[in-house]
């Protein structure tokens, strides 16, 4: 049996009708549903590679859009934490010292990921026709499945515990099942 007791007072405090943090919801949905479109419509058509000239060209430029939109999501992210209120009893050194690191935790798997993939192993080079030689087994894919995406994941739950921020932790949730999603159809 689950208590709801603490998660309805935690969701008390966010404002789940603030322009904001729908802005924050609609960005990280988005992404990853932007990209696997994309990335599926090139698969079919081939057209990316034809407008850019090489389907390396066209890997880096979505891989770029990508990172962009990526910055976009987090700015949304943060603009939205900030415009809703606190926790009090998490705005205190341990939360911020947890935050930190499992913010350091996800960072390494992003970091630790894009360096054993590059960039075109990272943003989709399979679907360009660009593959990787063998399946990458080392860390940290030897630790987790999709340890890009769950270092991200990790990223903004760190994120929102540093800030003691309820909404930031139901957008870290948003971001878990968008990621949940994005497994379920690229596998």
């Amino acid at each position: 049996q689950v208590d709801v007791a603490a998660m309805v007072q935690l969701f008390g405090y966010v404002d789940v009708s603030d322009s904001g943090f729908l802005v924050a919801v609609l960005s990280i949905a988005f992404n990853p549903l932007f990209w696997n479109v994309v990335a599926r419509w090139e698969h079919k058509t081939r057209a990316l590679s034809q407008v850019f000239g090489s389907p390396r060209a066209a890997c880096y430029c979505l891989g770029t859009v990508i990172l962009l939109l990526n910055c976009v999501r987090s700015h949304c992210f943060t603009e939205a934490m900030k415009s809703q209120p606190k926790l009090e009893g998490w705005d205190c050194h341990w939360a911020y010292y947890s935050g930190l690191a499992i913010s350091a935790v996800g960072t390494l798997f992003v970091i630790s990921s894009f360096l054993a993939l590059g960039f075109t192993g990272t943003f989709l080079g399979d679907y360009f026709g660009i593959l990787m030689e063998e399946k990458v087994t080392s860390f940290p894919f030897s630790i987790v499945d999709n340890p890009m995406y769950w270092g991200s994941t990790a990223i903004y739950l760190g994120w929102s515990l540093m800030h003691a921020s309820p909404a930031g932790l139901l957008l870290t949730a948003v971001v878990a099942i968008s990621y949940t999603i994005a497994v379920l159809y690229e596998g």
